[in-house]
């Protein structure tokens, strides 16, 4: 396993994470900080609409579209759940707690939603795929509350166990424990990095689990009015840290300190070992320039990609599926047949599409166009290694063998909105006009900044941040331009090259970082 390096660019509007695995980009996340609807919120619905074609009903839970819960998704123990809200909601003090609360009848599996639900009635229902394109978020009735090794089931007795965990003696050592510990009429799924932890963490963690769960129930009377949030899911950021802190990570890099402290504060629960590397970035360029994540972001979302010796990828998003062309590009192998040269082509490709389907959150169905290939060994080889490269992907995936005419159909869980992110700029000399301001002035325009900031502030170190040609024409020659300035206004100017901004855009820092105004 790689080095692994997780850096998270925190914005007034959104946060973003990317993941560096020995300084490659291999996935992407951003967070909207006014963001509503996750994957996990738990939401108090009213039922909206039944439909009984459908077997699923439509529920309100504040978002400009219906949610759609089916039957199938209501969960065994819907009448208990349903219960034991309207018990809570009617009950002065404490709410009985769940391990001795009597439990109703599992629902029939083949049963007609008629059957449980009614119009203008309200439900507890969970967020499974958030609001994608024209479609509104997906529910299920059957409860899960995640932690960092246990998922907890309220309403069901079985404990399951991670099925990536290989060895059956640890199997067994941890169904055993969470049997001993967790309470009646909860149940509890294990998930991987529980493996060889300690009893007390893992008790420690259900507790919290129950306390979550049932405290909400105590404070419903004060708050009855549906649609709301019920029990809030814990931020993006930190449902993502805390499925991606299962691998060693060499460093977590931010540039905002309220949320590097709440990283900290979270690592030092799950992992004190790995305070340390919580890292705040202070700096005046960019954190994403700075680590070389915007570069990686332009080369890496277009419509083409290119990867090793010249050969490229071609990808199209539709509304039904994505497809992705594979291109030997001019890639040349003297002494190779194109047998040979395919399957290497094939091979590399295959690396790369695994990567991109993790950095771009690419769902639902995926169809690859591998160059042709005859031999059915080769085939089954490119099949394997496509297998071997999405074994790390956290999300569902399922990949079929190739097909007849070459072709590879992979399916991806999608439960969030795609990443995509537009690469192509509007010229910032025209703006899109065809027409721009003479570049010749452009420094001129510097020098008048450059003048107006000596004379208001009366500072004597200056940095400045422009386009890296704007830099470099500033930085040429024997006496450079920003020397001569430098002489010019008895000041200590110094100018910094950053990837990401337009070729005429700059901003001045004072020496202690911070902007200064030019207004």
């Amino acid at each position: 396993m790689g080095n692994k390096d997780l850096i998270i660019d925190a914005g007034e509007a959104e946060v973003s994470l990317a993941l560096l695995e020995d300084k490659q980009l291999i996935e992407l996340n951003k967070e909207k900080r006014n963001i509503k609807f996750s994957v996990g919120d738990i939401y108090l619905g009213k039922v909206k609409k039944i439909m009984p074609g459908l077997n699923a009903a439509f529920i309100n839970v504040g978002y400009e579209r219906d949610a759609f819960l089916h039957y199938l998704d209501l969960g065994a123990q819907f009448r208990t759940l349903h219960k034991y809200y309207s018990t809570a909601v009617q009950r002065q003090g404490r709410i009985v707690p769940l391990h001795k609360f009597k439990m109703e009848e599992d629902i029939d599996k083949e049963g007609k939603i008629t059957t449980v639900l009614n119009t203008g009635q309200t439900v507890i229902v969970q967020i499974t795929k958030e609001p994608i394109s024209t479609k509104g978020p997906r529910l299920a009735s059957e409860i899960s509350l995640a932690g960092r090794n246990l998922v907890l089931m309220p309403f069901s007795d079985k404990v399951s166990i991670s099925s990536k965990i290989e060895s059956s003696e640890e199997k067994n050592r941890l169904k055993t424990l969470v049997q001993s510990i967790k309470p009646k009429n909860y149940g509890v799924i294990v998930r991987t990095v529980a493996e060889g932890k300690k009893v007390a963490v893992l008790d420690s963690e259900l507790k919290e689990l129950v306390r979550k769960w049932e405290s909400a129930f105590n404070s419903i009377r004060k708050e009855t009015k549906s649609p709301r949030l019920f029990i809030g899911e814990m931020n993006r950021t930190s449902t993502i840290l805390r499925d991606m802190l299962n691998v060693t990570f060499n460093s977590i890099h931010i540039n905002d300190p309220a949320l590097a402290e709440d990283i900290r504060k979270y690592i030092r629960e799950i992992a004190p070992e790995k305070e340390k590397i919580v890292k705040l970035y202070s700096g005046s360029i960019p954190i994403y320039d700075h680590f070389g994540v915007n570069k990686q972001i332009k080369a890496l979302f277009g419509k083409t990609v290119s990867f090793k010796h010249g050969a490229y990828l071609i990808i199209e998003h539709t509304e039904a599926l994505h497809v992705i062309d594979v291109n030997s590009g001019n890639r040349s192998r003297t002494g190779n047949d194109q047998e040979t040269n395919a399957l290497e082509v094939n091979l590399e490709a295959a690396t790369e599409i695994a990567r991109q389907l993790r950095l771009r959150d690419m769902g639902g169905i995926i169809v690859v166009d591998f160059i042709d290939m005859q031999s059915q060994e080769n085939k089954q080889q490119l099949f394997d290694k496509m297998k071997d490269m999405m074994a790390n992907d956290r999300t569902k995936h399922n990949i079929l063998p190739l097909s007849k005419f070459g072709l590879m159909q992979i399916t991806r869980q999608r439960v969030r909105p795609e990443m995509n992110i537009v690469t192509d700029e509007i010229c910032p000399s025209c703006l899109g006009t065809g027409r721009s301001r003479p570049t010749i002035l452009f420094t001129d325009e510097l020098e008048r900044a450059l003048s107006f900031i000596v004379g208001k502030i009366k500072t004597r170190k200056i940095i400045l941040n422009v386009h890296p040609f704007v830099a470099a024409f500033l930085q040429k020659g024997v006496i450079p331009l920003c020397r001569k300035w430098n002489m010019k206004y008895r000041i200590l100017l110094k100018v910094q090259a950053v990837p990401s901004y337009h070729m005429l855009e700059y901003h001045f820092y004072d020496r202690f970082e911070n902007e200064i105004d030019l207004a």
